[in-house]
């Protein structure tokens, strides 16, 4: 199988600040060994309704502003600041690329022209933008499937083929929580998903909102391509994220481990191994073992 590829997602745990999301881009890269982070994008007044925008913040204790709408604005990194990140993570041998929550940031975002773009859960029926995407933007479309039914994301899928872009997709089993409990976390949807459109799309990746780094392996064994982590420097920072994002040590431990798994994926190439046989004349007994 392949070497799984690790997406540490800074998103807005960067706290509204580029050095501090500069300093994730080289822990990420240097550290943890990931292979590329992700940021997100959006054009606030456009996603939220105007009710929504003036509205205080659900959780006051992890706003950054007076209103929602504030604390969005806070947080978000402009075009030109994008760019400035996608030219950091090339100076860190990392790949860089962003969510996008609307079509104008998915316009903004194509002409950066990163290796792929992702699509989370909460926007993935804005039908528009993935069409906008699957036309005039030549790189992969990531797609988490959290809170999608199945009828939605063949609805997605078929979308994707109808513009010749599915063989572009990679499609995240999700659940839309922060965190999610062990039993929530519904590992086997990656085989539904392989099941369903493994042969209609380019990949099978898991996007994860648990607790620990031990769910991350087996979505490796049961043939995850992608795992994608929200990363943050530090768990007690605020903001509603960081308390389901692993630190860098956490981070860098999944990589090894997912990357150690998924090595050990394989089959015998013969029935006696290299490594066993000073063992086997060593150890082995065979008096008594008739061969017919």
């Amino acid at each position: 199988m392949k070497t799984p590829r690790v997406v540490a997602e800074i998103g807005c745990n960067h706290k509204g600040d580029i050095e501090i999301a500069r300093e994730m881009i080289k822990v990420a890269a240097s550290f943890a060994q990931c292979n590329f982070v992700k940021f997100q994008k959006r054009s606030n007044k456009e996603l939220l309704t105007p009710e929504e925008y003036h509205a205080p913040h659900p959780n006051p204790q992890n706003s950054y502003g007076e209103t929602y709408g504030a604390h969005r604005e806070f947080l978000e990194f402009n075009v030109e600041q994008h760019q400035q990140l996608k030219e950091c993570c090339k100076e860190h041998d990392i790949g860089y690329s962003t969510s996008v929550w609307d079509l104008t940031s998915a316009e903004e975002i194509a002409d950066l022209n990163p290796e792929f773009i992702k699509i989370p859960s909460a926007c993935n029926l804005n039908l528009t933008m993935l069409e906008f995407l699957a036309r005039n933007y030549s790189g992969d479309i990531h797609i988490s499937a959290g809170m999608t039914t199945p009828p939605e994301l063949e609805q997605i899928v078929n979308l994707m083929e109808a513009h010749d872009a599915a063989h572009r997709v990679v499609l995240y089993a999700c659940t839309s929580g922060y965190p999610v409990p062990f039993e929530q976390v519904c590992l086997l949807e990656l085989r539904t998903i392989e099941e369903r459109f493994g042969s209609r799309v380019k990949e099978i990746g898991f996007s994860g909102h648990h607790l620990g780094i031990a769910i991350d392996s087996a979505a490796v064994a049961l043939g995850a391509s992608w795992i994608e982590r929200h990363f943050t420097l530090d768990r007690t920072w605020k903001g509603t994220d960081h308390a389901a994002s692993l630190e860098p040590d956490g981070l860098r431990k999944l990589v090894r481990d997912v990357r150690a798994v998924s090595n050990a994926l394989t089959f015998k190439d013969t029935p006696i191994l290299e490594i066993e046989l000073p063992q086997r004349n060593k150890l082995k007994r065979l008096q008594g073992v008739h061969f017919n």
